[in-house]
């Protein structure tokens, strides 16, 4: 457990000279959780769809001096072939970065017409046993090809999967991140995915502060976060407050998506000029981001780079059938 952080205050210095007010702040507010390694916040670069995309945010990380410790991709496992997946597994593993990949068919993608209705319908959720098993195939030909975090968009897909974690059908270093299209948005609901099997779990973008304080308060399974998120969860940019967002929400992954640009789900060749810029751009992104950190003097604590397992968390009981 680690002490709590000082509330990072911009401007503070530049207010105090003119005699501007700050508003009060609560150091009781801040998370007292960590991740195993002792650091309180990792990078993430999302919507990383293959191969190529990979290998421009590797090289652009490198020319920006930009540490990651995780690559996500939002497609999904089905839309690889083994061969891109090799690929992909073996270039992160070069550089010591955790491989995060989508499990399989889902609400927004599939027969079911509800999701294109104003309300949403069942969202992003697997649809009866077929789209339920088609995830299942999906991460056990993944951690084949030796991916080892599997993303999530469904309740019922992720307790699946962590009782075959559970039951060896999946390697025990396996981790599951919960989608941030079905993202927790209270402290009850966190803890319950937590329960479920949830090693990570993206929350919506839009929640407030506080609401992050809330959900320290019942679970320290690590949060995702984007600083900045793409339009289509809102294309909210909250660079300023990632200082405060570390220290509330901690232990963190800052997600670098992008605002303003072009969806690119599920991808194919056809959008691959967009999609090489946008990864680019997000690395872009994520560089601005720790430069503003720095200047706010809240960089350190950084897990080492490699970092990737999220420490004993609570589950609900799993029970397996005796067998004859």
């Amino acid at each position: 457990m680690t002490a709590p952080s000082t509330p990072r205050r911009p401007g503070a210095e530049a207010f105090a000279r003119i005699g501007h007010a700050l508003p009060d702040t609560d150091p009781s507010d801040a998370s007292p959780h960590a991740f195993p390694d002792g650091g309180t916040w990792r990078t993430e670069i999302p919507s990383v769809e293959g191969p190529e995309a990979l290998g421009v945010v590797l090289e652009e990380s490198v020319r920006r001096d930009l540490p990651v410790h995780r690559i996500s991709q939002g497609s999904g496992i089905w839309m690889l072939s083994d061969a891109e997946i090799t690929d992909m597994v073996g270039a992160c593993a070069e550089r010591s970065i955790e491989l995060c990949l989508f499990t399989g068919p889902r609400g927004t993608w599939d027969i079911g017409a509800a999701t294109r209705t104003d309300s949403g319908g069942a969202g992003l959720r697997a649809r009866g046993h077929d789209a339920l098993a088609g995830c299942v195939e999906d991460a056990l030909r993944a951690v084949e090809l030796g991916v080892r975090c599997l993303l999530v968009a469904d309740e019922g897909v992720l307790w699946t999967l962590h009782r075959l974690r559970a039951a060896g059908a999946l390697p025990a270093d396996t981790t599951f991140k919960v989608s941030a299209l079905i993202g927790p948005v209270n402290p009850a609901a966190y803890a319950v995915h937590e329960r479920l099997g949830a090693d990570s779990l993206n929350i919506p973008s839009d929640l407030a502060l506080a609401h992050l304080t809330e959900i320290r308060r019942v679970s320290r399974a690590p949060m995702d976060l984007y600083v900045e998120a793409p339009d289509d969860l809102g294309g909210y940019v909250r660079m300023y407050e990632a200082a405060e967002l570390i220290r509330r929400g901690a232990p963190l992954y800052l997600k670098f998506g992008l605002s303003r640009s072009p969806g690119i789900y599920p991808y194919g060749a056809q959008l691959r000029d967009i999609a090489l810029a946008t990864a680019r751009e997000r690395v872009r992104r994520g560089r601005l981001v720790l430069d503003l950190l720095a200047r706010h003097g809240a960089d350190g604590g950084m897990s080492p780079l490699g970092s990737r397992l999220p420490g004993e968390l609570h589950r609900f009981p799993v029970t397996h059938p005796e067998k004859d």
